[in-house]
């Protein structure tokens, strides 16, 4: 468990803005921190959500790096796809921020049965 006191980047350390919400960048930068801990987790039982994972924070980043200065936030990635229609349309940025979510409350619901005492990874997952 000691190894999750070393990552650099944090959720809890990203500031958000007044108005516009979670900036992306910063988001993006966490959650490729979370990568190496899957690997540590247990690379063979944690590879499919790995790949998932990683292939949601692409999508995001992709999307962002076509205008860093409009899409400096998670909202307005969003508002955009769902304003050009496209937030549902499958690989979109939007989709990958879903997915992302639930991927990351589904590693929290896993840390959490770790620390109360699990000692069983495929009872934890």
């Amino acid at each position: 468990q000691s190894f999750l006191l070393v990552l650099d980047t944090r959720f809890s350390d990203i500031e958000l803005r007044e108005e516009e919400g979670i900036p992306t960048e910063e988001f993006l930068e966490s959650c490729y921190a979370i990568v190496p801990v899957l690997d540590k987790l247990g690379p063979t039982v944690f590879a499919p959500v790995k790949m998932d994972f990683v292939g949601n924070i692409k999508k995001i980043n992709q999307k962002f790096i076509t205008n860093k200065e409009e899409f400096d936030t998670l909202q307005k990635i969003v508002l955009h796809e769902v304003n050009a229609g496209v937030a549902q349309v499958r690989n979109s940025a939007t989709e990958a921020l879903l997915w992302l979510k639930r991927g990351l409350k589904f590693l929290k619901g896993f840390l959490t049965e770790m620390k109360n005492g699990e000692k069983n990874i495929q009872t934890a997952l």
